[in-house]
């Protein structure tokens, strides 16, 4: 008697807030992938643009490979990356791939974070700027650059994370390793959610791998990096760290 082996269901979990141009282009990208058992859930934060209404339109033409969580309001990234992979974790994937939707992120590498994941039995694949091969956008201001690699500089400095790119967005998760971290009780919110989940994987003592892209501007749209956003981004390692050594 022959076993078929089935392909790991890969869920790619995309935050959205006004993207609705960017969106269907994503979506192409994705599915020109031809990644055996892939499908995107995109959360959608109510966008006054209609991203939701486009969402839904993206769902019905894929025949269900792409799917819809709306939310009510718009309460940060980290809040709508946990309600998503939560979803995904609750429809049985067993890999779950956080995405931003501004197209700064190369799908291409998919296929490849999702093989790293297996052959070096990582937690989690980092799509990373700092490691060999990997760049960032030729578009990007020097300040955007000196303050991004800062703050891998200042994360690394407190959390000891080893990792090159520490605040990251682009990830591959074993669901395993999700559930391990204890995904709901993640509470940091904004770029900051990027470091606690890291933070929780290393302190579990799982595996992270990097993996080269290049980061691209966005092309349509606005960054949603914020003063706020950047202020509770300083805050958070030192509140984990402490949160730590008194718990």
């Amino acid at each position: 008697m022959v076993v078929e082996k089935t392909s790991p269901k890969v869920v790619v979990v995309v935050p959205t807030y006004n993207e609705r141009t960017n969106l269907p282009i994503l979506v192409d990208l994705l599915t020109d992938l031809h990644v055996p058992n892939l499908h995107i859930l995109v959360v959608d934060d109510n966008s006054p643009d209609g991203t939701g209404e486009v969402a839904d339109r993206l769902a019905t033409e894929t025949s269900g490979m792409v799917g819809v969580l709306h939310r009510t309001e718009k309460n940060g990234l980290g809040r709508a990356y946990v309600a998503g992979m939560t979803r995904a974790l609750e429809e049985e994937a067993d890999v779950v791939i956080q995405m931003d939707a501004d197209l700064s992120h190369p799908a291409s590498v998919v296929p490849l974070m999702v093989e790293k994941l297996f052959a070096d039995d990582a937690a989690v694949v980092i799509g990373s700027r700092y490691v060999e091969g990997g760049s960032l956008a030729a578009e990007w201001p020097w300040h955007r650059k000196a303050l991004s690699a800062w703050a891998n500089f200042y994360v690394n400095a407190i959390l000891r994370l080893h990792v090159k790119d520490a605040t990251a967005g682009f990830k591959a998760w074993r669901a395993d390793a999700l559930k391990s971290i204890d995904l709901p009780s993640i509470r940091s919110n904004g770029y900051s959610f990027q470091v606690e989940m890291n933070y929780r994987t290393v302190r579990r003592g799982l595996g992270i791998v990097e993996v080269p892209i290049r980061f691209e501007e966005r092309v349509n749209g606005e960054s949603k990096l914020g003063l706020r956003v950047q202020i509770e981004s300083a805050i958070a390692p030192w509140k984990l760290l402490f949160g730590r050594k008194n718990g």
